[in-house]
């Protein structure tokens, strides 16, 4: 079996921000019509107030960190020209949907008719992770075994706790809103790359989608690059922190690859099982728990990200040569996710202008020679105070316009509803205890590893 390339590439979203009123601003029109911006390959997403930036193909992760380093620097750069800059989070604390423009593309356009309003409520911001496999038929073998792994991913992620100026009580609310699409979530197992490419076709001669793009999974097989793409991760705040994820990922694929090679395979589940995980991690992020479903226990996630460091990938990150970039997750374990970091900045401060100027100042941390957060501060402006109301929770107003909070609180209810419950009895698991330190790994075979049938 030939050994896959493993290179990597990463695209990022952001958001573009006014630093005085905090809000996002609606400026991709501008951006791709100044020639300083055509170097940097932009992307424009649906809403005028999100770019995307993707780095070329990368060896390794410090290739990756490079390239992230550039482009946000760069981005951050020219948008100082014109009195904005960027932030990387899953969502914006407090920017309404609404009142958003939608890119006058026609691609989006056609979206914004074809789904409405939940095109329009899409103001959402991920992280993808591409990684070289040629190999289609290795290709499906991978996304089927990479599939437990993805709320591990998501954990890590988190960077969307809020939504319009309200604590949702979700780690990655953006995970939820995601969930109104068609063609989201958890993919089943496929057999062939050919099962895959029938289901494309179908969907394209009946007139549902118009090519793979549209394909819109937690991981999936590119349709048309010789990659599989993780798609579950919020946008990563630091830069660290998506270098850490990209190594992780690379980590992975080359360790199921090695295992497929010997002739092993890591157990399939049941995307229902690996859906009520990515619940947990929605939900709760670190400070929950996850099901470890070859044991048929739940443990805190952090012991089993610890696990899956340690003990399942602990020997291909030396052969790789990305141990440090891969242990940078230890500090994510200790000081939280983006999620948890922007939730103690809100309890410190009540204030989500805070937040966002903490999600400036870690954007730019190790890209501008930023290495600390700025003093708190609250709104400075009339214009920042008007944005966005004092409580987070009860009634809002944002932009001098109240917010329907029945609409979005029943959206929260409605996700909540349709998650199975986490035990037999009907009972709900609060987010678990500190986590004490993880046992060593267990010496014996893990449940998890069989021959394929």
């Amino acid at each position: 079996m030939q050994q896959p390339t493993f290179t990597l590439g990463v695209e990022e979203e952001y958001q573009i921000v006014d630093p005085q009123t905090r809000a996002l601003r609606s400026h991709i029109g501008r951006m791709l019509e100044d020639e300083a911006f055509a170097a940097l390959e932009l992307k424009p997403e649906l809403h005028q107030s999100m770019v995307e930036v993707g780095t070329p193909v990368c060896r390794t992760p410090a290739d990756v960190r490079t390239e992230l380093v550039r482009l946000r620097k760069a981005m951050i750069d020219l948008l100082a020209k014109d009195g904005l800059t960027i932030a990387s989070a899953g969502s914006h604390p407090f920017s309404h949907w609404w009142d958003q423009e939608i890119t006058p593309l026609e691609r989006y356009v056609g979206v914004k008719q074809d789904m409405g309003d939940l095109a329009h409520r899409l103001l959402i911001f991920g992280m993808h992770i591409h990684v070289g496999v040629e190999d289609r038929e290795l290709a499906i073998d991978l996304v089927n075994a990479s599939r437990y792994f993805l709320p591990h991913l998501l954990c890590l992620s988190t960077s969307s706790p809020f939504w319009i100026g309200r604590n949702t009580g979700l780690k990655s609310y953006r995970s939820s809103v995601f969930r109104g699409f068609p063609r989201t979530g958890i993919p089943t197992k496929m057999e062939s790359w050919g099962e895959f490419e029938q289901y494309i076709e179908t969907l394209v001669e009946t007139g549902s989608i118009p090519n793979g793009s549209k394909i819109w999974w937690d991981v999936r097989p590119h349709y048309k690059y010789p990659t599989i793409e993780f798609r579950i991760c919020d946008a990563c705040t630091r830069v660290d922190e998506a270098v850490c994820l990209a190594a992780i990922v690379q980590a992975l694929a080359y360790k199921l690859w090695k295992l497929r090679r010997d002739n092993l395979s890591w157990r399939d589940y049941s995307s229902r099982l690996i859906e009520e995980n990515k619940w947990r991690a929605m939900r709760f992020g670190l400070s929950g728990r996850l099901i470890d479903f070859g044991r048929r226990t739940e443990q805190p996630a952090p012991a089993l990200i610890r696990e899956l460091v340690e003990w399942f990938l602990g020997d291909v990150v030396d052969e790789l040569g990305t141990r440090k970039e891969v242990e940078y997750v230890y500090r994510i374990l200790e000081e939280g996710s983006s999620a948890d970091r922007q939730l103690r900045t809100y309890e410190r401060t009540g204030s989500l202008e805070a937040v966002v100027d903490q999600l400036i100042a870690e954007t730019a941390e190790g890209v501008t020679g930023v290495t600390e957060q700025p003093a708190d501060r609250p709104a400075q402006t009339e214009q920042a105070g008007a944005a966005v109301g004092t409580g987070i929770d009860g009634a809002r107003v944002a932009h001098g316009r109240p917010v329907p909070l029945a609409v979005e609180a029943a959206t929260l209810a409605a996700a909540a509803a349709a998650a199975p419950t986490a035990d037999g009895n009907g009972r709900s698991h609060p987010p678990g205890p500190p986590v004490a330190p993880a046992p060593r790994p267990d010496p014996r075979p893990d449940p998890d590893l069989r021959p394929p049938s």
